[in-house]
């Protein structure tokens, strides 16, 4: 399998801000009135996380390889109210770019150069389900696996963006009603629709 795009999910009254701004690290975002869709127990770990050889983790930028993750499925009666952005690939030749075979809060996390894309198994991170009733530990493993992350320092710039994800045709047209002139597709079993 082939890396196709990153994927960000997004409140949809964050799209103007990010068609001027970029997608914003965590810290350049603060300094923006926005929505987000972060828990904050989850943000409270990620202030407390050092790249290394690199910054803060709160100084990146940060894209999902999958929005069809853990994170989504604990929004899904949100996604009337969301997208997803679609993100060129392009993105890890942004010197200072950085992957993650898993959620970067997670215990076990390998944070590596972007040539090392080639080791991450995309097959486990795509699959549709990370659910393993018999056994609990690979459950855990695979959810975190779902979140693998592309981090990029500061800001993703908005010439980045190649698209969007909706859930249905009605918050099309909210999207577009943004000012969003990118394709915009509906795919409600992203959104756990």
């Amino acid at each position: 399998m082939k890396l196709a795009e990153f994927q960000n999910i997004t409140p949809l009254v964050n799209v103007p801000s990010i068609l001027q701004n970029g997608i914003l690290s965590h810290a350049q975002a603060s300094k923006l009135p926005h929505h987000s869709v972060a828990l904050q127990a989850v943000q409270d770990k990620r202030g407390n996380i050092h790249i290394p050889g690199g910054l803060a983790l709160h100084e990146y930028a940060n894209v999902y390889f999958h929005a069809r993750n853990p994170m989504m499925s604990s929004r899904r009666n949100e996604a009337h109210t969301l997208c997803v952005l679609r993100v060129s690939t392009e993105i890890l030749k942004i010197s200072g770019a950085v992957i993650t075979d898993q959620n970067a809060v997670s215990k076990y996390v390998r944070f590596s150069a972007p040539d090392r894309l080639k080791y991450i198994d995309l097959d486990y991170v795509f699959a549709p389900n990370w659910k393993h009733p018999d056994n609990k530990i690979e459950e855990y493993q695979h959810s975190s696996a779902k979140c693998a992350e592309a981090l990029v320092p500061h800001r993703i710039p908005p010439g980045f963006l190649l698209g969007a994800y909706v859930v249905n045709a009605s918050v099309r047209t909210k999207l577009e009603t943004l000012g969003f002139a990118l394709p915009i597709d509906i795919n409600a079993a992203l959104f756990f629709h």
